[in-house]
This record gives C-alpha cells, sequence and structure tokens, in this order.
C-alpha cells in the first residue's frame, strides 16, 4: 500500500487542521507517495529511534513530537543532524502528529483521563474548532497523596512531584490534565474549579503562583505521553483489519525519556 492511503485514514480520525496555532504536524520528512511494508508508532524521533528504524527497515514513523521543531540553518554532519541525516538517506518517511492528538475527542487527554478514572470530562481550553486542549473531571473523593500514588502506577513512573506547601494532603475530586507541558493553561484549570491539575516540566515560579492562587499540582513528566504508542498502534490495527492493508505496524520500543530519578 501506500504512505498517503494510511495517512489519509489517519487524518479522518486526527485532522491536521485541529493543532493549535504555531504548531508543527504533518509530513516532515520524506514522501507519502510511496509503497510500505512497515510502519512504526513512536513518541520521539532521536537517534535510537532512528537506529530501530533503520534495522527494523521501517519505512514510515508515525510521531507525536517532530524531529525537527526549531528552524536548522544547515545539513552539516554533527551528532543533532545525524538524526535528520540517516533518516533521509534510509528512506524513512516522518509523519508529526503533535496539538491535533491532544484535542481531539478520543485523543491523547482522553486516553489519561480513562486512564485514571477520570470521568464527566470536558475540555479545559476551548480552541477555535469549539474543541479544546486538555481535560476537567471528576473523580471519586480521595486525598492528593493517594492520587499522587495513583498517577505514579497508572504510568509505571519511579515518582511525580507534588506541588503543595508544607506536606498538605486536601481531599480532591475534581481534576484537570493536559499532557506534555500545559502549565500556561492552569488558570482555566482554576476558573473551571479544579482542585488539582496534572501536566508536565512545571516551573518553579508557577508552583509557587498556583499555590497562591488555591490550586494545587501533579507533575508527572513529559514522558507520560509514551501512552500515545500503543493507543495509535492499536487504531492503526484496528484500521488494517477493516481496509485489509497489507502493513506491518510496530511499537517503537526505544526509550527516549531523557530522566529517571535516584
Amino acid at each position: 500500500m501506500l504512505a498517503k492511503d494510511l495517512i489519509a485514514r489517519y487524518e479522518a480520525y486526527c485532522p491536521p487542521e485541529l493543532s493549535m496555532d504555531g504548531d508543527v504536524v504533518g509530513l516532515q520528512i520524506g514522501t507519502l507517495d510511496k509503497p510500505i511494508q512497515k510502519v512504526m508508532v513512536a513518541l520521539d524521533v532521536r537517534e535510537t529511534t532512528v537506529a530501530e528504524a533503520i534495522d527494523k527497515q521501517v519505512d514510515l514513523i508515525i510521531t507525536k513530537h517532530a524531529p525537527i521543531f526549531k528552524g536548522i540553518k544547515d545539513l552539516v554532519s554533527s551528532p543533532q543532524r545525524d538524526i535528520l541525516l540517516n533518516l533521509v538517506k534510509h528512506d524513512v518517511a516522518v509523519y508529526v502528529s503533535h496539538t491535533n492528538i491532544d484535542i481531539i475527542p478520543d485523543g491523547l487527554n482522553d486516553w489519561f483521563c480513562a486512564t485514571l478514572g477520570i470521568t464527566d470530562t470536558e475540555p479545559l481550553s476551548l480552541t477555535d474548532d469549539q474543541l479544546g486542549i486538555g481535560r476537567i473531571g471528576v473523580i471519586p473523593e480521595q486525598s492528593l497523596k493517594d492520587f499522587a500514588a495513583k498517577v505514579k502506577e497508572s504510568f509505571d513512573l519511579d515518582s511525580v512531584r507534588l506541588v503543595r506547601y508544607d506536606g498538605a494532603n486536601p481531599t480532591i475530586s475534581k481534576v484537570a490534565i493536559c499532557g506534555g507541558s500545559g502549565q500556561s493553561f492552569y488558570p482555566e484549570a482554576l476558573a473551571k474549579g479544579a482542585d488539582v491539575y496534572v501536566t508536565g516540566d512545571i516551573y518553579y515560579h508557577t508552583a509557587q503562583e498556583m499555590l497562591t492562587e488555591g490550586l494545587y499540582a501533579l507533575d508527572p513528566g513529559h514522558h507520560i505521553e509514551v501512552l500515545f504508542i500503543s493507543e495509535i498502534t492499536k487504531r492503526l490495527n484496528q484500521w488494517k483489519g477493516e481496509e485489509g492493508w497489507k502493513v506491518d505496524i510496530l511499537e517503537s520500543q526505544s526509550s527516549t525519556n531523557p530522566f529517571s530519578h535516584v
């Protein structure tokens, strides 16, 4: 089959035009006008991902995070540039699905809610299409510490950062969540009555501002978005069965999480 036929089905589910302004989505490397036999789903495209794709003779990578996000001035060989050069050299196309997979119904933030038992959800911050980034909903009443333990267990983490003063452990029932780096949406979480906000990459001073405004937070890290891999693989295999595609769908096995805790 052709790569463009698979991507057409993917875009019917996750339209690129739903991405946020200035985002990088869609085909970024290579061509979709080529036959494919192996597709790999990844969270990031790093040197380990590229080596895996080459070793497994992958034709197309569908990734959450774009390998080219900032402007580049040249393609002179270097550790960072070789990620791109090796993809081109081995004819591996790269297709990016970033904030559009966060926004769509039955997308990444809905999968997070299902994983954590957050129900009665609505968008956290509305986008122009009247969909939205992030979600807010309810959980059975429980302590902040117990919910943090559930987040840690659900995403198989070695730790979770709690944003709280003096070991506070309030009872919570309304949760806002946004995958990736969603700290800029905390005012919306406050306005919608969240007790706690779950998002990654929270800055020190932003955490202090949240507490001053009366909002607790949990930072499980950016890498919980790895859920993208298994969920997108599941959908691709479903469409493969429905459409009779002759293509292998692979989950990337490369670890791209740069953080661990000791």
